[in-house]
């Protein structure tokens, strides 16, 4: 622990790492890296799970590649929250692309949590996933006023079943007074991100895939056919590449680092909290947020037993144990009645965002990615990991509307968000103000 972090908040048992971890610990284990590969994978995550699997079922000799140990980045650490997953309006969208394209963007949005549910179902996974709502606070009066706006909105791709609960209702979805009312999203899901990642994995060895660990990719080098990546245990010939990277995209491929932006979220997870205050201030088994710009996103453990909490709390990347105690701060706002529970996991990942909000799919002569999931990759990144996996086999039905989408990024940008701090102080502001 460092000496920031205040002792007087960690629970005794308190460790530094996701508490998704304790019911599906990190493989420790590797494949042998083969001298060649019909597809190579770089990422064990759910994009390059998903994408693994298409091409293995399809026949083709596939390899997964993992700088750390399987699923270590997000998709072990984010907060087991499934949307819809597409952030601007469809006015938004019209505006920039047409009433046609945005409309089928939406739909994939929709597809994309379809999809999580319809794998877990068919393949019979134990993930603990559940279409519970999700219920987004107005941290401000005006915010309620906007919010009902945008779910009154059209939405011509599909019926969201959203609506709105008025500040002398909440009671029925929050114990807190800290929202002036809110909005419900009946179709939002929860999940275990751990035992999901565990479950994706057992999915991709059975039907053949080689998943080799600790084995950052280095280099990749286009060949005439094909390409070789050189690891940090050998180098790999592959025909085809899949980068599933998202917010730990490197060095290895410039053009794709340029186009996302890194960005740490934070997270902790309390000791047991009784079972009588979980009740009074979590009455239903939703997933939770609020209107902020730097949104707090939480919920109860799936046992209810534990309050999941995080968000963006620092200016800069910074160490859990000191991001945990502001978190915890934030909580016992928002909930006066957790005054003394102290934290029991504290922890961080990366998302990465685009420059215009939205996820990005494509291919450039045989190297294909998938990525920018704008903090909505639970169900986005196994949707598009599935469809960049058709695509590269050659099947059927692997289209979506991200396809044809332009990539942008800025002058001077080449993959370090300079741009963070200044960014964090502004939203901070208009969260304030509800500017």
């Amino acid at each position: 622990m460092t000496d920031m972090a205040d002792p007087a908040v960690f629970a005794d048992d308190y460790k530094p790492l996701p508490y998704w971890w304790e019911a599906a610990p990190p493989e420790t284990g590797s494949d042998p890296l083969h001298a060649e590969a019909d597809i190579a994978v770089v990422g064990s995550g759910y994009t390059g799970l998903h994408a693994a699997l298409q091409t293995a079922r399809a026949g083709l000799s596939t390899v997964v590649i993992e700088a750390e140990t399987p699923g270590w980045g997000c998709s072990t650490r984010n907060g087991g929250q499934i949307s819809t997953c597409i952030k601007p309006s469809f006015a938004t969208l019209s505006a920039r692309y047409g009433p046609d394209l945005a409309a089928a963007i939406l739909r994939d949005g929709q597809a994309s949590l379809d999809h999580i549910e319809r794998v877990i179902a068919d393949e019979g996974l134990e993930t603990g996933f559940q279409r519970v709502g999700r219920f987004h606070g107005a941290h401000l009066p005006q915010c309620y006023d906007s919010l009902a706006r945008d779910i009154a909105a059209p939405n011509p791709a599909y019926e969201t079943g959203a609506y709105m609960v008025p500040r002398d209702a909440m009671q029925a979805e929050l114990g807190t007074r800290a929202y002036w009312g809110g909005a419900v999203f009946p179709r939002h899901a929860s999940i275990d991100p751990g035992r999901y990642h565990a479950a994706l994995l057992r999915l991709c060895r059975a039907a053949g895939v080689q998943i080799v660990s600790r084995a950052r990719v280095t280099e990749l080098e286009r060949l005439s056919p094909g390409f070789r990546l050189r690891t940090a245990k050998g180098a790999l010939k592959a025909g085809k590449v899949i980068l599933a990277t998202n917010g730990y995209s490197g060095p290895v491929s410039p053009w794709h680092r340029r186009r996302v932006i890194p960005i740490g979220s934070y997270v902790i997870a309390t000791e047991p909290v009784p079972k009588t205050v979980m009740d009074r201030l979590f009455p239903t088994d939703r997933i939770l947020s609020d209107t902020r710009k730097l949104v707090y996103y939480y919920r109860p453990s799936p046992d209810r037993t534990r309050v999941l909490f995080g968000g963006r709390v620092s200016l800069r990347e910074t160490d859990p144990d000191r991001t945990g105690p502001v978190l915890l701060r934030e909580l016992v706002r928002l909930f006066p009645d957790l005054k003394g529970t102290r934290i029991s996991h504290s922890w961080a990942g990366t998302v990465a965002f685009s420059f215009d909000t939205l996820m990005h799919a494509g291919e450039d002569d045989g190297l294909f990615h998938a990525m920018g999931y704008c903090g909505s990759g639970v169900g986005m990144a196994g949707y598009l990991g599935m469809k960049i996996g058709r695509r590269a086999a050659g099947l059927e039905d692997a289209e979506t509307a991200f396809d044809r989408l332009p990539y942008p990024t800025r002058p001077f940008y080449t993959g370090t968000p300079w741009f963070l701090a200044p960014s964090v102080l502004v939203y901070r502001v208009r969260d304030r103000f509800g500017w």
